[in-house]
């Protein structure tokens, strides 16, 4: 009886030992990563600073909203390329982005079904950017010979694109299979006589 009241003293010891060891273990881990500065691991890095951008597409001949237009956004940061984001404008006429980088360079496009596409370079420098765009029906194209800069594209009058080509019935022969179109019928032969041969 004694020498199991001997072990589970000693087992008794030996776990409250064990435990205190795993505290003190735990408290000094603990505190080695309170003492740095940035708590966080070596090969972190904080996140970029991002830019809330809102771009306003208005109609350029009467100012109403533009809904449904597609503004693309190509951003460049230091030579890297942060590839291209296409945002719907809302039936306000708002396209908003919050995951362009502070300091970005962005190539701003605007397509919209009957207006003439927008393009602008734009720099992202400030943490808030508020950009207004106002679509233009398409113009006339720009030429050497004729001064038409400003002037709204027209349709001129006549065809635009080639004719389309027209199929016809095809015709029937007197046995009543269809004759091809480009064969000539033989001509009929004639009681007159030909030259060089006999009479």
């Amino acid at each position: 009886m004694n020498h199991v009241l001997n072990s589970s003293r000693f087992s008794f010891k030996m776990g409250w030992a064990a435990g205190l060891a795993i505290t003190l273990a735990m408290v000094s881990v603990a505190g080695a990563q309170t003492t740095r500065n940035d708590g966080h691991g070596r090969k972190w890095k904080p996140l970029p600073t991002l830019a809330h951008v809102v771009v306003t597409v208005t109609k350029g001949f009467d100012g109403k909203p533009m809904p449904s237009a597609a503004v693309v956004f190509h951003a460049t940061l230091n030579g890297r390329d942060d590839g291209n984001l296409e945002v719907k404008t809302n039936a306000d006429g708002k396209a908003t982005i919050d995951v362009i980088e502070v300091g970005s360079d962005v190539t701003l496009q605007v397509i919209a079904n009957g207006f003439s596409t927008y393009a602008q370079n734009v720099k992202i420098d400030t943490p808030t950017k508020l950009l207004e765009v106002k679509l233009l029906r398409p113009r006339e194209q720009v030429s050497v010979y004729e001064n038409n800069l400003g002037k709204a594209s027209e349709l001129k009058p006549g065809i635009q694109e080639p004719p389309h080509p027209v199929i016809q019935t095809p015709k029937v022969g007197p046995a009543g299979y269809a004759v091809p179109q480009d064969a000539t019928p033989a001509p009929p032969a004639t009681s007159a006589s030909q030259p060089g041969s006999p009479q």
